[in-house]
């Protein structure tokens, strides 16, 4: 009877441990496996690249260093280590051709400005490049960065990092305030428990210390999911099952196999619409660094949040988050990881964050091509083995549209700040190579972490004004189809109040401020943006024509041949904009845009998406003339504030302004860089402002960061070009005595035969 009493429910205890455990096993190894063999995709911007008189502060290049992963050292002795001095900083490249060579980074001094105020843009530069054994180079490139890692169907940040790469400090922070013991227990430790229920009880720490240890964590937060409906109920049955778990697990894994699993899991909260997971994705968000480079404040800071990420955040809760830092410290030198003195010290340093860390990484960009990847290689994205995909953003030009939005956008809420607004505008940037499509910037809004609405593929805006110059193009294009000699830059149209007449229905287009200016060019009505002047040019060429221009460009809506098409009345995305004004620096021919240069699986290319095909368009001769026109928009016309500011290249561009002001726009573009901005507001009300008040400072701010250290190139022209001496006025051959000449472009066999009379006779 007492082999029955005592015999029994043993064997039947035993038999339910041992199914557990192999039930428990099962799983574990499953997860397990994927977590070892299967890496996130990974997405990379273009190599980073550094150039002489590039306007680049020495905390921006450390920026970048830090997202290339370097480490921060006394003296860089390996490739992907850096050094930082007095206007100098110290670069040992992994990639590119000065790979394993010394790189000194030389930066100008800063001119003298008054006690509080602010070095104008650009006053850093770098002054010189040298490479070791190459001497002095005018462009050095680096490593591509990683911009993040894809996860599907997720809004998650990761960056997965092998635990050597974890440096002491992080991991000694983590296992002294989370499991001391970690390496002693095998995944439950009663010592602990114990130890905890009692300085729980007697009151000896000012917070509440856990029981439950590393392994037991990482149970909960991913294995426990499978084999209980809630993983944080409080039950003595989910405890139990949490650590019979933790203890295979252990089995199942090594100490640092867990340990790294751990801290490339761990959960540190959100950063506007993301969850942060692991150290690394921490102290890139946290503190913009690589986690090689955090300090021991910072890598107690990580390690305090873990905790009670929602009550802990160094954004949202900074005293807080500075106390739990404390105590990590505390706890680090009571276990012997460091010493009193060096925790002390580290007590004393400010907690400081870096702002916007998730818009500098293009989140909108990652969507977008994130997507592309989902529809166009499905069956690479399924692939368990490691993805690498290769982008065109250039993380550089990224940080500069970012920065250029933000105080863009600063200067607007200023200009409407007496106007009562339940939002505020928002603004779209995409900058791109007109030569090849890449795409080298994007900016989907005002901030990421407050809405993810991609403006600059899905804002259906009317371009307004930004699309005269497809008005222009048409009736060149067809005035070189049908022979004529009447439509040139040089002709002189009526820019006058009228009534415009379609079918049975009237038309009265107003200029800007009902400024009208008389009998004037075509490069005049381009540049100042004449409104009834462009209606008129429509109309001598037909709606119809405009509007089959337009369709050729392939976006997705096509206007009606109404007059209101000169002015822009119909909608397109910044991105179809950015499209479709390839057509001037290509001389004609329509360029698509593209995003992703290859994708290389188990670190073997397997897709490279061919570029797409040219489209040709119109004639050279005739996108070249509207182009030419275009320069005149930023020298002297609506776009002039680009100058003033010291905007310096040979560029072509225009304002846009919509019907009642709803949105401003102004695109631009010299013969490497094409950039869109649009300003408006979501709910497409009224901004209240011109191209040229709102649009045009961000294009200029983010242009002139842009090409700093870049060659001033001349926009392309066909060779067959005809010039002659026009008088500004009269559009007529230009006399001795006519006050404004200028050198315009013509077709052969269009230039004016008559000279001007106005100031000659």
């Amino acid at each position: 009877m007492f082999l029955v009493v005592v015999g029994l429910p043993a064997l039947l205890g035993a038999a339910v441990f041992t199914y557990s455990y192999f039930r428990f096993a099962s799983l574990i190894d499953q997860r397990l496996h994927g977590h070892r063999e299967h890496e996130l995709p990974r997405v990379y911007g273009r190599p980073i690249e550094l150039r002489r008189g590039e306007w680049l502060t020495e905390h921006q290049l450390v920026d970048l260093l830090n997202d290339l992963g370097y480490a921060d050292r006394a003296r860089p002795e390996r490739p992907g280590e850096f050094a930082v001095a007095a206007r100098v900083v110290t670069v040992l490249p992994r990639q590119g051709e000065a790979a394993g060579r010394t790189v000194h980074v030389r930066f100008t001094a800063p001119p003298p400005v008054k006690p509080g105020a602010a070095p104008p843009p650009g006053a850093d530069r770098i002054d010189r490049l040298d490479v070791a054994g190459l001497g002095p180079r005018d462009l050095v490139r680096l490593d591509r960065p990683v911009l993040t890692s894809l996860i599907s169907g997720e809004r998650e940040k990761r960056r997965q990092v092998a635990l050597a790469r974890i440096p002491k400090r992080v991991v000694d922070a983590v296992l002294a305030i989370e499991d001391r013991r970690f390496y002693e227990h095998p995944g439950i430790d009663p010592i602990r428990m114990a130890g905890a229920l009692v300085t729980n009880l007697t009151g000896d720490k000012p917070y509440l210390v856990g029981g439950s240890t590393i392994t037991q964590q990482l149970v909960k937060n991913i294995f426990l999911g499978s084999v209980v409906a809630n993983p944080n109920e409080k039950s003595l049955r989910r405890k139990i099952t949490e650590q019979l778990m933790a203890l295979v697990l252990e089995r199942r894994a090594s100490k640092d196999e867990i340990l790294e699993f751990y801290l490339n899991e761990v959960y540190l909260g959100q950063r506007g619409s993301f969850a942060i997971h692991g150290v690394a994705e921490g102290a890139r968000l946290f503190f913009g660094k690589d986690v090689s480079n955090l300090s021991l404040a910072e890598a107690a800071t990580i390690a305090g949040v873990i905790h009670s990420p929602h009550n802990l955040s160094p954004f949202t809760s900074p005293a807080r988050a500075r106390d739990r830092r404390n105590v990590v410290l505390r706890e680090m030198a009571d276990a012997g990881f460091v010493t009193s003195a060096e925790a002390r010290a580290a007590e004393r340093e400010p907690l400081t964050t870096v702002p916007r860390a998730i818009d500098a990484e293009a989140p909108s960009f990652v969507d977008m091509v994130g997507q592309q990847l989902a529809e166009r290689y499905p069956d690479i994205m399924r692939s368990t083995q490691r993805i690498d995909v290769y982008t065109t953003l250039d993380l550089t030009l990224q940080r500069q549209a970012q920065n250029a939005v933000r105080d863009g956008l600063a200067e607007v809420d200023r200009l409407l700040a007496r106007r009562k607004r339940a939002q505020k505008p928002q603004a779209a940037l995409i900058a791109i190579d007109p030569r090849t499509g890449e795409i080298l910037a994007w900016v989907g809004g005002r901030s990421y972490s407050q809405s993810q609405y991609n403006r600059v593929l899905n804002a259906r805006r009317q371009p307004g004004s930004v699309f005269k110059p497809f008005v222009y193009l048409s009736a060149f294009e067809k005035a070189a189809e049908e022979g004529r000699t009447d439509l040139t830059p040089a002709t002189v149209v009526d820019d006058e109040p009228t009534t415009f007449w379609y079918d049975d229905q009237s038309y009265e287009p107003r200029n800007y401020e009902d400024d009208y200016q008389g009998e004037v060019t075509l490069r005049r009505a381009l540049a100042h943006s004449l409104n009834t002047a462009t209606v008129r040019v429509a109309e001598m060429v037909g709606y119809d024509t405009v509007a089959a221009l337009w369709k050729r460009m392939g976006t997705s809506m096509v206007p009606k041949p109404y007059p209101s098409i000169a002015l822009g009345a119909f909608e397109a995305t910044p991105y179809e904009i950015a499209t479709a004004y390839t057509v001037f620096p290509n001389l004609g021919s329509l360029r698509p845009l593209s995003a992703i240069q290859r994708i290389d699986v188990d670190e073997r290319e397997a897709a490279a998406p061919k570029p797409p095909a040219v489209k040709p368009i119109t004639r050279p001769e005739t996108a070249y003339l509207v182009e030419n026109m275009m320069r005149s928009v930023i020298n002297e016309g609506t776009g002039a504030g680009a100058r003033a500011a010291g905007f310096s290249f040979d560029a072509a561009g225009k304002t846009g302004t919509t019907n009642d002001m709803r949105d401003a726009w102004f695109v631009g573009f010299t013969p490497e860089l094409l950039t869109v901005v649009w300003v408006g507001y979501d709910d497409n009300t009224a901004l209240g402002l011109s191209g040229a008040q709102a649009a045009l400072p961000i294009w200029t701010s983010f242009m002139m960061g842009a090409l700093s250290g870049h060659p001033n190139l001349s926009l392309p022209e066909p060779g067959d070009m005809v010039y002659a001496e026009i008088d500004k006025d009269t559009g007529l051959l230009a006399g001795p005595g006519c006050p404004r000449v200028m050198r315009e472009a013509f077709l052969d066999g269009t230039v004016p035969t008559a000279v001007c009379k106005l100031h000659n006779d």
